[in-house]
């Protein structure tokens, strides 16, 4: 009987972001991808999240590999932190291994692996699994589609991908290889993208923004254009760049990330400018407006990108003003459309004229809509699936569009971060959660678990603290001095002075009572109940409080 093959999922089913799952077969592990999810409002001061690392500790020793789809944060993140506690080689396209490089140097760390190439149609063995790899069409460059030959059968992830006909380089998604596998071996289980579940029709072609971004461009002669994109999006930034040297502009990249793959792109030829249309973004001022296009980073708006630092003046390369076009060349991801609003308010402010996808069709996803869906679906023809890559409402929207396609219900698994689902001669079972599924923040140079962290930051954000201090005499239990309440941002101004005072006669009188009764610990409990009461009673505010209570 052949061997069982388990796919345990890391992160990715329940959130955007954070993508890892890992398979299992013959005592080998294979990861799939491993990447970060970007922090929200709910989760202030962190970094970002980590996948849930703590199921590979006891694995170490079994890790075959880590195959990296494509070279977006949310896939290749969260690999140097991996590799800090674990060792394992990568396999990804050369511009994604480009990628990866970077962010392993900076943390020290390239000795912990072996960044190994892969190209369209290769096919190798990592450990005991026979993986092909397949071209796909995503708003970065070399995706891959992972075919994975295992002891079960085929199992065929999609990559995040759409079905772009008219690529800009000309290279698409492989259904025709996609087909003769499914035709010739059958795929046992499909993992497929999620994100565009719930919206009918299909995605428009990234050159069809193309031309939309050539009109915008031609339309302002004699203005300086800053196009803000995201830097991985190699294809959007050609198309930019074609447009701004047809229009007889310069070139220059504003923002690290986007400088290093700008860079990284034109020389594995993945983006063709030639040397006289590129300018250092040092060299910008000294060119007429009208001769000059920025490709910068900072279309979401996050506080400390190029874009946004030159929305408030703190660029040190450029000044926005009244003689620059802003173009920004994405769509706002969930839970960023009051950062990038503020952003555009700012630019604004500052003069500028600002060319958004409210307005003008100058973006579109990278991820499948339902038409393509179906197409992948008909074209792999799985015996099972799991939808993978979203937010749960995502899953279960793409759960019911393969029902409504015609598999059975039962062929249909649900799964979500922290399961592990069994693929064996018996079919597809998920045994349930199997790891925590925690969120693992990234804090500087710390990782943490637990929400704790963030709703004492929360409270302390809205509401502000109160430290209460209390001074006892070791030998006899007496108060020494009156207590003291210190506090940041709970009120302002003599209000303050006056309630730090009141307050500090509340919690002396119930100190005092908590002495006499004779009781034994917990004082810090009466410092903070007593606090608390009178905060709430005369400000009906409930800051963060901080007894300590100090014996000498």
């Amino acid at each position: 009987m052949a061997d069982p093959v388990q796919i345990t999922f890391l992160g990715g089913l329940g959130d955007i972001g954070r993508n890892c799952a890992a398979i299992e077969c013959r005592g080998q592990v294979l990861l799939l991808d491993c990447g970060v999810l970007f922090p929200d409002e709910d989760m202030p001061g962190a970094d970002f999240v980590l996948p849930d690392l703590e199921y590979l500790r006891d694995k170490a020793d079994r890790i075959v590999g880590c195959i990296c789809t494509h070279g977006h944060e949310d896939h290749i993140g969260a690999l140097s932190h991996a590799l800090e506690r674990l060792s394992f080689p990568v396999y990804a396209s050369r511009f994604t291994l480009g990628l990866i490089r970077n962010r392993l140097e900076e943390r020290g760390v390239m000795d912990r692996t072996e960044l190994k190439p892969i190209g369209d149609h290769d096919r190798l063995s990592i450990g005991a699994f026979d993986c092909e790899f397949i071209p796909v069409t995503h708003s970065v460059p070399s995706g891959l589609i992972s075919a994975i030959r295992t002891p079960q059968g085929v199992i065929l992830h999609s990559s995040d991908f759409k079905l772009d006909l008219n690529p800009v380089d000309g290279r698409r998604t492989d259904l025709a290889r996609i087909g003769a596998i499914a035709r010739d071996e059958g795929i046992r289980l499909l993992l497929c993208d999620s994100t565009n579940s719930e919206i009918p029709g299909s995605s428009r072609s990234e050159t069809e923004v193309g031309e939309v971004l050539r009109s915008v461009l031609a339309a302002k002669a004699g203005r300086r254009l800053v196009v803000a994109a995201f830097a991985s999006h190699i294809h959007r930034v050609q198309q930019v760049a074609e447009a701004a040297v047809a229009e007889g502009r310069k070139v220059a990249t504003l923002g690290l990330s986007m400088k290093r793959n700008f860079a990284l792109a034109r020389e594995l030829g993945l983006l063709r400018l030639p040397d006289h249309a590129v300018i250092d973004i040092s060299e910008a001022q000294h060119h007429r407006p009208g001769e000059v296009c920025v490709v910068a980073t900072g279309s979401q708006g996050e506080s400390r990108s190029a874009l946004a630092m030159a929305a408030t003046g703190d660029s040190r390369w450029i000044q926005i003003g009244a003689d620059d076009t802003v173009v920004l060349s994405s769509s706002p991801i969930p839970g960023n459309e009051a950062r990038v609003a503020k952003m555009i308010n700012n630019l604004v402010n500052r003069g500028a004229d600002v060319v958004h996808s409210g307005s003008v069709e100058v973006h579109t996803t990278g991820h499948g809509k339902q038409d393509e869906l179906r197409t992948l679906h008909t074209v792999a023809d799985p015996e099972f699936f799991v939808p993978v890559h979203g937010e749960v409402r995502h899953l279960v929207a793409h759960g019911a569009l393969a029902v409504g396609m015609g598999m059975p219900p039962a062929r249909v698994v649900q799964a979500r971060d922290g399961d592990q689902v069994e693929l064996s001669a018996d079919g597809l079972l998920n045994r349930g959660r199997v790891t925590s599924g925690d969120y693992y923040f990234v804090n500087g140079r710390l990782v943490e678990s637990g929400p704790e962290l963030f709703r004492d930051r929360s409270a302390i954000g809205a509401e502000g603290v109160v430290s209460v201090v209390v001074v006892l005499s070791r030998r006899d239990g007496r108060l020494l001095a009156q207590p003291r309440f210190e506090s940041r941002g709970w009120v302002g101004g003599e209000a303050a002075r006056e309630l730090e005072l009141q307050g500090a006669d509340e919690v002396a009188a119930a100190v005092g009572r908590f002495l006499e009764s004779g009781e034994q610990g917990g004082l810090d409990r009466v410092v903070r109940r007593a606090a608390g009461q009178f905060i709430n009673h005369s400000t009906d505010r409930r800051p963060v409080i901080v007894p300590i209570v100090v014996e000498l």
